[in-house]
């Protein structure tokens, strides 16, 4: 009896390969072009996955764009304020805790945030809100210390006031 296996990139759905097709039409027709349209196909993929990434749609991706499984799995695993291995909640937040941040105080801040979700680094809300991702050692916003990263955008010049007004912001 043969056994007949799936190969991951049959997994893509119809919509998932036409979005990342996009991405790839902006490339070079080449391999560089292709392996470039690795970040924004992995976001779809993880998008579409309630935000985080099983091996599956890692190994789907790399076929996809032809690249090895070992690319895909290093730009996946590297990019930690991109990319979630394991389910995580709508909403993530990490917060810079490098020197400029330090000095301004960003560690009473993470103890304030963590207080304000009842949650500590690395884990979510019961609700599934939001995850505290972890402390990121530098977001390059020096300037604006201390600062947290949000669903991918910057707050600067954080104090427990902001932080709440952000935090309630959230839906």
């Amino acid at each position: 009896m043969t056994t007949q296996h799936t190969r991951p990139e049959q997994s893509l759905t119809a919509d998932q390969r036409r979005r990342i097709d996009r991405w790839l039409a902006q490339y070079p027709d080449d391999e560089r072009g292709r392996q470039s349209a690795i970040i924004p196909a992995l976001h779809i993929l993880q998008d579409d996955n309630g935000g985080w990434l099983q091996r599956r749609h890692v190994e789907a991706v790399a076929d996809y764009l032809g690249m090895s499984r070992t690319t895909a799995f290093e730009v996946a695993t590297f990019y930690s304020m991109l990319f979630f291995e394991e389910p995580a909640g709508r909403h993530k937040i990490s917060v810079c805790t490098n020197i400029s941040c330090w000095l301004n105080g960003a560690d009473e801040l993470v103890a304030y945030i963590e207080e304000k979700l009842g949650v500590r680094l690395g884990e979510t809300t019961a609700d599934g809100r939001i995850t505290l991702v972890h402390e990121e050692e530098c977001l390059a916003a020096c300037t604006g210390a201390p600062m947290m990263l949000v669903d991918g955008h910057y707050y600067t010049h954080l104090t427990r006031e902001r932080i709440d007004e952000i935090l309630d912001g959230l839906d």
